[in-house]
């Protein structure tokens, strides 16, 4: 399992972590995602690297702007 950390800006509430949670939880191969409101920062656990585009797009698709993926 490789595990990515996203930064994600807008999100304000619980509502906002459960939309981009369930957005990026419907990607292929992911297999848990986590949000800190607080950071905003997003921790995604899945079975290959992700498509930052893809992810980008399931953000997107929540409202949200991603704004960043930290290498590791």
């Amino acid at each position: 399992m490789l595990q990515d950390v996203y930064t994600v800006t807008g999100m304000t509430c619980g509502h906002c972590v459960g939309s981009v949670s369930s957005e990026i939880g419907g990607i292929d191969g992911v297999k848990e995602v986590e949000v800190d409101l607080a950071t905003g920062r997003v921790t995604v656990t899945s079975e290959q690297r992700l498509d930052y585009a893809a992810v980008s797009a399931a953000v997107d698709e929540a409202g949200y702007e991603l704004t960043a993926r930290e290498e590791k």
